[in-house]
């Protein structure tokens, strides 16, 4: 079946983990290699029916931290980039693309979940 509303908390504190260590890689390394990884294998290994709370806290505190250090970006550092396990070509926009919708799509997700307007 779909996913609960806790899945879905525990799936945006690994991605947005993911997500933080890749910008920080794009960023400090030259051409870096980004790693892809299996999100259903993580539902599946990772417990994903274990309470939420501290996974909420990570996705919050990663968000920030990340946004943080968006901030202090200049055109250089956006213009940066590297090769994304399968996908290819992968820069910081392609980055910004992808993460900057994907809480809001999941957010979404657990409203419908809830059956919530």
């Amino acid at each position: 079946g779909g996913w609960s509303a806790r899945m879905v908390i525990h799936h945006l504190a690994d991605s947005e983990s993911n997500s933080y260590l890749r910008v920080r890689k794009l960023l400090a390394e030259d051409d870096p290699m980004i790693q892809g990884y299996d999100q259903e294998r993580f539902a599946q290994r990772l417990h994903y029916e274990r309470p939420a709370e501290t996974s909420l806290a990570v996705f919050r505190a990663v968000r920030a931290s990340t946004a943080e250090l968006l901030d202090g970006l200049g055109d250089e550092a956006w213009s940066r980039a590297g090769t994304h396990s399968e996908s290819g070509a992968y820069s910081m926009e392609d980055w910004l693309e992808i993460y900057a919708a994907h809480a809001f799509d999941h957010a979404d997700q657990i409203r419908r979940a809830r059956g919530a307007p």
